[in-house]
């Protein structure tokens, strides 16, 4: 499964990562608009940490996201509690094992 992480503190990305890991994902984690554009690619799950990003880049994700009709999980803390529980839940709408 691939996941991509829009959002978050720059801190925490080797979290994020590790979090994935546990659950069997790859996962492309961006903290910063930089460099973002055209790389989402065909992910089975956005998550997107909207109280650290703007609203531009949320617009311009969500954009590509619906183009490419890729879920999307708005999640407004970005903690690793946060993306774990995410991750949980969508594992759990898919018919996977927690």
């Amino acid at each position: 499964m691939n996941i991509v992480i829009v959002g978050g503190n720059e801190r925490m990305v080797c979290q994020y990562s590790d979090i994935c890991k546990n659950y069997g994902c790859k996962a492309k984690i961006f903290v910063k608009e930089n460099g973002m554009k055209g790389k989402l690619g065909c992910p089975d799950l956005l998550v997107l940490f909207t109280s650290t990003v703007s609203h531009a880049m949320v617009n311009g994700v969500v954009k590509e996201a619906k183009r490419n009709n890729i879920p999307i999980a708005r999640v407004r803390s970005s903690s690793a509690t946060a993306l774990d529980q995410t991750l949980l839940a969508f594992r759990k709408t898919q018919g996977l094992a927690g």
